[in-house]
């Protein structure tokens, strides 16, 4: 296990490189100036070429990418060119409500999710299989941010069940935080349960139809022990690995959902960076959520490993 941990982390560096080069490369090469952003178009070339000086960006690409990756690898992500704070500063700022968003979007999931897998396999063949593999189809299918503006048009327009936009810190009150995600969480989390309920569903069934199943029945074992005690407890690990993935996708998602919802998470510092060309923001945000991606698969394998100790280190690393 430890090495196997070892060389995990020790893959986590050429990930980094490549990820680095890339955004450094599509940030830079993009159209847009954010010396032109900060003086506007009116500002005369003498005063565009000396504020290009003072933040670096006269220097060739290959210069600024050794010295902004240079930075990366000390630990310093960089400040921001318009905002008076670090990229660390900022991104541990806004971490708070997309956190929030993706655990709770994952809650609503895993429970929508799993209890629409054991009911699905339960009543197999049955109306109320044919309709959770519906709703899974549809959930599949739609997009997060359409199902976000139908959310808001129904329950938050129609029916004024819940706020339209907004986002309220859980320092302030935990209960008011959830009547404010509880949207867009299940605009995020919908097509991640369709997700869970498929793969329930279908690792179920495989299950259902072994032998050690049929002797529990034989010896009288109640309906409802053998679906969550014996079948459920075996489907568990390919839906810890889907859990995993999730989440980590879940955070990277909030992209769109935060900008639709108005949360101040770090989807919106990445597009807010975007629109005014924050190159140091961009980079380093994108390089940190590669981190929490790639430490969250770990995670995933190592709790697959730990549920079932027959499945090999080697195995969990492919």
């Amino acid at each position: 296990m430890k090495w196997f941990l070892f060389h995990r982390l020790m893959a986590l560096l050429p990930v980094l490189f490549v990820v680095s080069l890339v955004v450094f490369c599509l940030v830079h090469l993009a159209p847009g100036d954010p010396v032109l952003v900060i003086l506007g178009n009116d500002a005369s070339p003498q005063d565009i070429a000396t504020l290009r000086q003072q933040m670096g960006l006269d220097q060739p690409l290959l210069a600024q990418f050794v010295r902004w990756f240079g930075a990366v690898i000390s630990g310093d992500l960089g400040h921001s060119l318009f905002l008076n704070a670090s990229v660390t500063d900022l991104f541990m700022q806004h971490l708070a409500p997309t956190m929030s968003l993706a655990f709770y979007a994952l809650a609503i999931a895993l429970t929508f999710g799993l209890a629409g897998g054991v009911v699905s396999a339960w009543q197999h063949g049955r109306l109320a299989d044919r309709v959770i593999r519906s709703l899974a189809t549809f959930g599949m299918s739609v997009p997060g941010f359409l199902l976000g503006l139908f959310l808001i048009f129904v329950f938050a327009v129609r029916l004024r069940w819940f706020p339209v936009v907004g986002y309220r810190s859980t320092n302030d009150d935990g209960l008011l935080n959830l009547w404010y995600l509880t949207l867009p969480a299940i605009a995020l989390g919908f097509r991640i349960a369709a997700l869970i309920s498929r793969m329930t569903r279908a690792v179920m069934l495989d299950v259902l139809q072994e032998n050690y199943i049929n002797t529990a029945r034989a010896k009288g074992v109640p309906e409802s022990l053998v679906l969550l005690r014996h079948t459920l407890k075996n489907a568990l690990i390919p839906v810890l690995t889907i859990c995993g993935e999730s989440f980590a996708s879940l955070v990277t998602g909030t992209i769109v959902i935060e900008s639709v919802f108005g949360i101040p998470g770090i989807g919106s510092l990445i597009v807010d960076s975007i629109e005014r060309r924050d190159f140091t923001v961009i980079q380093g945000v994108v390089l940190l959520i590669t981190v929490c991606y790639v430490l969250i698969n770990l995670l995933v394998d190592v709790l697959s490993y730990l549920a079932d100790p027959r499945l090999s280190v080697e195995g969990s690393e492919n």
